[in-house]
């Protein structure tokens, strides 16, 4: 149900030719994957949803496009996810030597193109009754004056939407997120080519991907094969500082795989930036999600999970500090969003930043632990699969606790 009954400045009710008019139960600010969970989370309540993006779908987004287990389990029911490939095998290289394949008897994750994915998340969101406007740029927020039950979200245009909860979702160079005064302690530089490749060339990469532990430290490389599309996702990741080394690793990859002789059709380039453990996630009635509050795995810097379950669990908060009529209540409900995230999310990045400064340190252990271990390739497959995290891996298997904590010396 709405939280009051339509009335002349409600969206329900506006007549005028401005569709960003009257007051809403909940602004969502970024269209991607957390922003669009934030939405379908709110709207799928009843309430009152506006989502707000600067670019129309569908687009393109510079990421790997992997949909690992807790993604898969985060998404709207009967979400049909446009998969390009499923993988069942991983070619493990440390900076291109020592490769072994794996393979398991079931899927450990699945590939898609960021484009047709997200655009499926928006139409979720639409579906439950979220309303999309895209060509907009939100560009801060107002709240504090006299009507201490709506905020405003400014935008570039001059224009300013009135709402009653903010989820700020948009993305890593966040200006909802600077309102909030989210603060970072790890920055890394993702460099990636979308490469198309002749069919003989796809197919023999179908159903696998490659993981090559890189020479900068916490680096690595990936190739993420979009089969039905022809196309090899190919990318590296290190800590940011040193671009020039950044760029030369993924060029060598790419001549170590043989893929140099094929043009790019796509070549981009993303900072991705982890919050610091004491980072507020809310400020009075604005929440960040995703990106935007610096929520992704330290060491794989996958962020699709946590978006997806970060934006879920902030829209659904969102609906309560909505409801909220005091600065008291409105305080209590965003501290009870923080305590979701932490407890969940919070404890998995502790766990991800022990295994990311182990792995600086030492990455040909974990490469031979990973290709001659059993034990280790099973977890590794369970992890890809949403059956275990790192957290659960460390506090659960001692090996794996004395091998974090030799690596790291």
């Amino acid at each position: 149900m709405p939280l009051d009954a339509p009335s002349a400045e409600d969206p329900a009710e506006d007549s005028s030719p401005d569709q960003l008019g009257g007051v809403w139960d909940v602004v969502v600010v970024g269209a991607g994957p957390a922003g669009s969970s934030a939405a379908y989370a709110a709207a799928a309540q009843g309430r009152r949803v506006l989502l707000l993006d600067k670019a129309e779908h569908p687009r393109y987004k510079t990421c790997g496009g992997g949909i690992i287990g807790p993604s898969r389990d985060s998404l709207p029911p009967d979400f049909k996810i446009p998969f390009q490939d499923r993988v069942s095998a991983v070619t493990f290289a440390l900076n291109g030597r020592y490769t072994r394949t794996r393979r398991s008897k079931r899927m450990l994750f699945g590939l898609v193109n960021r484009n047709e994915f997200d655009l499926r998340l928006v139409e979720a969101a639409q579906q439950a009754g979220a309303v999309l406007v895209t060509g907009v740029t939100a560009t801060g927020v107002e709240q504090g004056g006299a009507d201490r039950r709506t905020v405003a979200v400014t935008l570039a245009d001059g224009r300013s939407v009135r709402t009653r909860a903010v989820v700020g979702a948009d993305g890593s160079a966040s200006r909802i997120g600077r309102h909030v005064g989210v603060t970072f302690d790890q920055i890394d530089l993702g460099l990636e080519a979308e490469i198309p490749v002749p069919e003989r060339v796809a197919r023999d990469w179908e159903g696998r991907i490659h993981l090559d532990w890189g020479p900068l430290p916490g680096s690595y490389g990936w190739v993420f094969p979009k089969t039905d599309s022809g196309t090899l996702t190919v990318g590296v990741i290190s800590a940011r500082g040193d671009g020039e080394r950044t760029k030369e690793y993924l060029a060598d990859y790419i001549r170590r795989l043989g893929l140099s002789g094929f043009t790019p059709a796509v070549e981009s380039g993303h900072l991705t930036r982890c919050r610091a453990e004491d980072s507020p996630l809310s400020r009075g009635r604005v929440m960040v999600a995703g990106d935007a509050a610096g929520l992704l795995e330290p060491w794989t810097r996958e962020g699709i999970s946590y978006a997806l379950r970060s934006g879920r669990l902030a829209g659904e908060w969102a609906v309560q500090v909505a409801e909220a009529d005091t600065p008291g209540e409105v305080r209590r409900q965003a501290l009870n969003y923080a305590f979701a995230i932490k407890a969940g999310l919070g404890v998995e990045m502790r766990a991800g930043k022990v295994m990311l400064e182990a792995f600086e340190q030492r990455p040909h252990l974990f490469h031979l632990a990973v290709c001659l271990i059993n034990p280790a390739w099973r977890a590794f497959a369970r992890t890809t699969q949403g059956h275990i995290t790192f957290a659960q891996i460390l506090r659960q298997y001692g090996a794996a606790r004395r091998l974090a904590a030799l690596a790291s010396r």
